[in-house]
């Protein structure tokens, strides 16, 4: 089995890249996992498929797989775990080059929770990639010491104005049919935020993964939102040899027309679009040149500018599209803001 993880911040795209990855034969995507003891164990929120989360099939054979069943899970434990070792502010401790006994006993278990629920969706759905779209840098950086060994964390990076705009607007949700207003950040929030943990993913690739105390092979790819939606049969060809898929007789006909046919994903968590099947429309969302105010552009601009010019975005408008980075949908993208 292999592990792709998506990496980043909220409202970079992850939801539609996993959507597209998960329409290829041997890739089960499971949304968030992060999220799952939260929103699905402990909340029984609605999966991808319309079902609350203990009511899946899917969802229930892999508790059953992997724990015994959900009611097995001992959530105040996990809940400790990602406390003591599973948060962003521990990541500068996780980047170290050892980890003290206690602080990798802790870590190998709580990666181990997730890491069976990985195990099981291979297990039982016979997939040769399981896709998890979390998103949460400590988890990646608690991965490279202690998940699957055959690991691959695609770092997707969007225009951090972009991003900053998504999260002023509101938005449905499609669990309560009511709308709802997103937490407003100030830019210079958003800005140092989206450095931070786009910074943290730089890192986590320089430091490469670590296996039996050694550094082993590159860990970490970088794509840009922006190029998806430029040219996504190519882009998805591009993902689909990143997540080590047979490329003989790869069938990327399901990426037409600016469109995309998407089946059902079993996720409880990530952005609304999750529940959404049939064709999709992909088209870049480029509101924010107009709808964001000026100021916060400034501000955005100027306290992002070395990782703007560093993935490619010009300070004053987005890169043009190269075909080979990254891409964007919709007038939304992705979930919660992580800090």
């Amino acid at each position: 089995m292999r592990l792709f993880y998506i990496g980043g911040i909220g409202r970079s795209g992850s939801t539609l890249v996993e959507r597209v990855l998960n329409e290829l034969p041997g890739v089960c995507g499971l949304g968030e996992v992060a999220q799952v003891w939260d929103n699905g164990v402990r909340d029984n929120r609605r999966c991808g498929c319309g079902a609350a989360f203990r009511d899946c099939p899917l969802w229930s054979e892999i508790g059953e797989y992997a724990f015994g069943g959900w009611d097995n899970v001992d959530l105040a434990r996990i809940t400790w775990l990602r406390a003591v070792v599973g948060q962003t502010r521990h990541v500068g401790l996780l980047a170290a080059p050892r980890l003290g006994e206690r602080r990798r006993a802790r870590l190998i278990e709580y990666v181990d929770y997730h890491a069976r629920i990985y195990a099981a969706a291979a297990a039982v759905t016979g997939a040769r990639v399981v896709v998890d779209s979390s998103k949460d840098t400590a988890l990646a950086y608690g991965l490279r010491w202690a998940g699957p060994a055959d690991l691959r964390i695609l770092h997707l990076v969007r225009d951090p104005r972009g991003v900053a705009y998504s999260w002023m607007r509101r938005v449905h949700d499609p669990e309560s049919d009511t709308d709802v207003a997103v937490p407003r950040f100030p830019a210079p929030r958003c800005a140092l935020t989206w450095s931070g943990h786009n910074a943290a993913y730089d890192l986590l690739g320089r430091l490469g993964r670590r296996r039996h105390g050694a550094v082993a092979g590159r860990l970490v790819h970088r794509m840009r939102y922006e190029e998806f939606l430029a040219d996504p049969p190519g882009t998805a060809g591009t993902l689909s040899r990143l997540a080590g898929l047979p490329q003989t007789g790869l069938d990327l006909s399901y990426l037409s027309g600016g469109e995309v046919e998407l089946g059902e994903l079993h996720s409880v968590s990530g952005n609304r679009m999750r529940f959404t099947t049939g064709r999709l429309a992909l088209r870049i969302d480029d509101a924010w040149h107009t709808g964001l105010p000026a100021a916060a552009r400034r501000t955005l601009t100027g306290l992002c500018a070395p990782l703007l010019r560093r993935y490619g975005y010009h300070r004053a408008r987005p890169p043009e599209p190269s075909a080979s980075e990254t891409a964007e949908i919709g007038p939304e993208t992705d979930d919660r803001l992580k800090v």
